[in-house]
């Protein structure tokens, strides 16, 4: 079944991000993860990175009508880099704002960032390096390029932290273009046709 989650009500799928909140992401699939919830919100997305990172979003590669909505900040260092993000997060009407720090957050600084959330009616999502959550995030999230064909386009997305809901894994189909995905059953659910008597 093919499904296209922008316009329905928050709360009704597993991967809509809570709004007013911080959310993490971690694991070689962040991104691939960043780039669906920046399709599933309106408005301009701010993303943050350090200057020295050379892996950046090409605005030729992104989905369609993204580019057109991206900011795209390098700040020098941890310190200026999540006052970008607070400052961010603050500004309304910001949809999302996705930032990459190098450094753990410490308690404090995860706070701060939940309060401007709040303040500014956004979200925001952290892509962590592996043991680098913040315990004030309100989801955290790992995420895996799934085992297929050379051309596969699936994705393994672990519910892993959630301070307001149950956890989970799903199997998630989705090219990249567009909001719209596939939900996949795992290899133990599919259900095997029945075989005829004989």
């Amino acid at each position: 079944m093919l499904h296209d989650l922008r316009h329905r009500p928050v709360g009704v799928d597993p991967l809509t991000l809570a709004p007013r909140r911080m959310h993490e992401a971690g694991g070689r699939g962040c991104r691939a993860f960043a780039l669906f919830q920046a399709m599933r919100h309106a408005g301009p997305v701010v993303w943050i990175l350090p200057d020295h990172v050379p892996e950046r979003p090409l605005l030729a590669g992104l989905p369609e009508g993204l580019g057109e909505r991206l900011i795209l900040l390098t700040p020098k260092g941890q310190t200026d880099l999540l006052w970008s993000v607070e400052e961010a997060l603050r500004t309304m009407p910001v949809g999302l704002v996705i930032a990459e720090p190098r450094e753990a957050l410490s308690l404090t600084e995860g706070r701060r960032l939940q309060l401007a959330a709040e303040a500014g009616q956004t979200v925001g999502l952290m892509l962590i390096r592996d043991g680098t959550g913040c315990a004030a995030t309100e989801t955290r999230w790992h995420c895996e390029p799934a085992c297929g064909p050379p051309d596969s386009t699936l994705h393994q997305w672990s519910l892993n932290k959630n301070k307001k809901g149950t956890t989970g894994d799903w199997m998630i189909d989705w090219n990249g273009a567009s909001a719209a995905f596939h939900l996949v059953s795992a290899a133990g659910e599919r259900h095997q046709p029945q075989e005829t008597p004989r």
